[in-house]
């Protein structure tokens, strides 16, 4: 009897995590955690590349099976928190170029329908790459090890990275990085996250990446310019009122917010969380707006654009983005080109041409002043009469249409000889279809 061969435990978990049925997959998914979990764990047992490559092609085929938007975004969570799993970050960084090397491979064959899901899984794995980053307090070797590997797979010119993936890459990138740090990061930590932008806008030959990154990254840093500025002045004000009231406590000076206490059971504890909670809202809201000092992009970005192998038409698209951040540097605001006065008699412009186009012709001439108003048989008339100069007769209208549109024209000759259906006349030696089948039957008697 031959034994069969057992398959190593990756091409196991991955073939579970395609299953057809859902409780396969979830059942596989649960392996698949407390084996990452257990295996990075010892010393010596850490992944492979290839090993790595057959987990994620599982992974990609469990989010191919599952339906549903709901159960998607939950599946995709649970696929991009495996990151988490790894006890190391050199595991962590592998499992993050495995995941981009499946999708680089696997993109072109996803059809339109799937095509959201695998968005949004891409947005939630850079979500817990930047997680993953924070928790290690930020540290410069490995965001600069995490930005050396996301700019090697997708942004590079030599990577494998389709144009679906480097654009979408390019669009959640500021917008993901907001989310997990804008609280924290600093305007010089996130000068060197945009310094791989600046460096492949200045080198690519793809007018594409170009046109993703100027319009996705510099363009929507200067974009929120006045945003970030109220939010700093915000802080800056909250600081200040922070300070006036520890030097009110400092003085003792009585104070409604500072002796004032909620009772047990009271609507007023509830007041207060309620504060808590908008506070909370005001923060996100606000910490979704990163700081940049604007001087320093538009100096870095003018060192990277002015090389001399940088392509003509790279350095003309980079310049005009260096003198916004060199003018928001100065503190003048991009304005719009046209006015809002302007803007409003645009749009009234429009809208009466609009209305001009839907109106007859005689109400237009009565609007205008030619004339008096008209009567309706009137307009009728001329314009009979104006139909009978274009075909070229001015005949007397109780002439019946038909021999005016006769005169010269043969087809409209041979139309009218032509015997009308249901009007037929009877000619002498000719009968009817009912009338022949009757004869013929007298006939046969």
């Amino acid at each position: 009897m031959v034994s069969r061969v057992q398959l190593p435990p990756e091409i196991q978990l991955a073939q579970r995590l395609a299953g057809n049925e859902q409780v396969t997959r979830d059942r596989a998914m649960r392996k698949l955690r407390k084996y990452i979990v257990a295996r990075t764990q010892r010393a010596a047992g850490s992944f492979t590349h290839d090993e790595l490559l057959k987990v994620w092609k599982g992974l990609f085929y469990c989010m191919w099976m599952q339906d549903k938007p709901l159960l998607q975004e939950e599946l995709g969570k649970t696929i991009s928190q495996l990151i988490h799993a790894f006890q190391t970050t050199e595991a962590q960084h592998l499992f993050l170029q495995t995941f981009w090397q499946t999708m680089n491979r696997e993109w072109t064959g996803i059809d339109r329908l799937r095509l959201d899901k695998f968005y949004m899984l891409m947005r939630m794995v850079l979500n817990e790459s930047l997680v993953a980053l924070k928790m290690q307090g930020w540290e410069e070797r490995q965001m600069e090890q995490l930005l050396k590997l996301l700019t090697t797979e997708i942004l590079h010119p030599d990577s494998q990275a389709p144009s679906g993936v480097k654009s979408h890459f390019v669009e959640i990138f500021l917008e993901e990085l907001a989310k997990v740090g804008a609280n924290e990061l600093t305007a010089d930590q996130n000068l060197k996250f945009i310094d791989p932008f600046c460096r492949i806008a200045a080198q690519t030959k793809d007018s594409l990446v170009l046109h993703n990154i100027t319009r996705g990254i510099f363009e929507t840093i200067v974009e929120q310019a006045p945003f970030a500025i109220e939010d700093l002045m915000n802080e800056m004000q909250e600081e200040e009122e922070e300070m006036s009231e520890d030097d009110k406590q400092e003085q003792n000076v009585p104070s409604k917010r500072l002796f004032k206490k909620p009772f047990k059971g009271s609507f007023c504890g509830n007041e207060s969380d309620m504060g808590e909670e908008q506070a909370g809202d005001n923060e996100d809201s606000a910490g979704t707006i990163l700081q940049f000092d604007y001087e320093a992009v538009a100096n870095r970005l003018f060192e990277m654009a002015s090389h001399q192998n940088t392509p003509s038409q790279n350095r003309k698209r980079l310049y005009k983005v260096v003198r916004k951040l060199q003018d928001l540097a100065e503190g003048l605001f991009p304005e719009d080109d046209i006015p809002e006065k302007a803007y409003r008699k645009l749009q009234e412009g429009r809208q009466k041409k609009k209305a001009k186009k839907r109106l007859p012709k005689s109400w237009l001439q009565n609007k205008t002043g030619r004339g008096e108003q008209e009567d309706p048989s009137a307009d009728l008339s001329s314009r009979l009469k104006r139909t009978r100069q274009r075909r070229g007769t001015e005949a007397d209208p109780a002439v019946p249409q038909e021999q005016l549109r006769g005169r010269g024209r043969r087809g409209v000759h041979r139309r009218r000889q032509r015997p009308r259906t249901g009007a037929r006349a009877k000619v002498p030696g000719c009968q009817e279809p009912g009338m022949k089948r009757k004869w013929t039957r007298e006939n046969k008697k």
